[in-house]
């Protein structure tokens, strides 16, 4: 059985009529039924829509529809059915990447907690290295606490005073004219030191090395990885073409390019594409030129892009 699009254009040729002419009956974009009369499929949009316009087009030709809709059935069922699969796993490909997310979002939380767990353990450990510092030389005990009085302060002013303090031994009774000897007044003693009190030298020695406070203190910085370039892929359609962009493994990105159209997409590792038009489209990557996808009219499945 001839398929549906040799079928139609035969009609239409026998009827005398043009694309234009059928378009305008129908509404159907010309380069749709051109698309369908050539059996390129890839340029028709998804397939409820090219069941419409297989029966519009019949339609318009005084066709039975039914008919239509068998020969179209028998022409287009194996590239739909391998659309079906490129669907399920797109639909494959979008759970996994959410599975990829939850599994990122459980491994973040788990590095969180780890890093908390260190600062208290750190915080832990500086707050012992604190209380267990080696303790200070033990001072002198002080003097045994008691009533101080005029007596004990003589004494131990008379113990700590210099031979050179003390009065002149007198040698023997001697008299002078004058009177009697005068009465020396008596030096103001000295205030005697505290036992166990320390000296500004002493206080200078027992100064305690200052500790770091932070639980971080010393550790190294981390550093910003750098970033590596990004790629760049700038497709232009040559003719009509159906496109999907899949970007770094995420959700894949239709289009329906139109001749003249040009995007740009960006990535961190890798482009995969699938055009319904292989040589309608050219591209290039990082503003070197590719080659050519394939022939006109053929569907390229799967072409990965990469940084070389």
């Amino acid at each position: 059985m001839e398929s549906i699009g040799d079928f139609f254009r035969q009609v239409r040729e026998t009827k005398g009529l043009t694309l234009d002419d059928v378009a305008s009956k129908t509404r159907i974009h010309p380069e749709f039924l051109m698309a369908l009369e050539e059996g390129n499929y890839a340029r028709l949009p998804d397939q409820v829509f090219a069941k419409g316009f297989v029966r519009s087009y019949a339609r318009s030709l005084g066709l039975d529809e039914e008919e239509a809709m068998r020969r179209f059935a028998d022409s287009a069922g194996s590239f739909y059915s391998k659309q079906s699969e490129l669907e399920l796993l797109r639909v494959r490909q979008v759970a996994d990447e959410r599975q990829r997310q939850a599994n990122r979002k459980v491994i973040f939380a788990a590095a969180a907690v780890a890093v908390l767990a260190l600062i208290l353990l750190l915080g832990r450990e500086q707050s012992t290295m604190t209380r267990h510092r080696p303790a200070v030389e033990a001072e002198p005990p002080a003097a045994p606490a008691g009533p101080a009085g005029p007596a004990t302060g003589a004494l131990r002013g008379q113990s700590e005073r210099k031979p050179s303090d003390s009065a002149p031994v007198r040698r023997g009774p001697e008299r002078t004219e004058a009177g009697p000897p005068a009465a020396t007044e008596p030096k103001p003693q000295e205030a005697a030191p505290v036992l166990g009190a320390p000296t500004v030298s002493q206080e200078a020695s027992l100064s305690l090395p200052t500790v770091p406070t932070s639980p971080l203190a010393g550790l190294p910085g981390q550093t910003e990885p750098a970033r590596s370039g990004a790629l760049v892929l700038d497709l232009e359609a040559l003719e009509l073409s159906w496109v999907v962009v899949q970007i770094d493994g995420a959700s894949p990105h239709e289009a329906l390019m139109r001749p003249g159209d040009r995007v740009q997409w960006k990535a961190s590792d890798r482009f995969t594409l699938t055009l319904g038009n292989a040589g309608g489209v050219r591209g290039s990557l990082n503003g070197k030129p590719l080659d050519p996808f394939g022939p006109r009219g053929r569907v390229a499945r799967d072409i990965v892009l990469k940084r070389p």
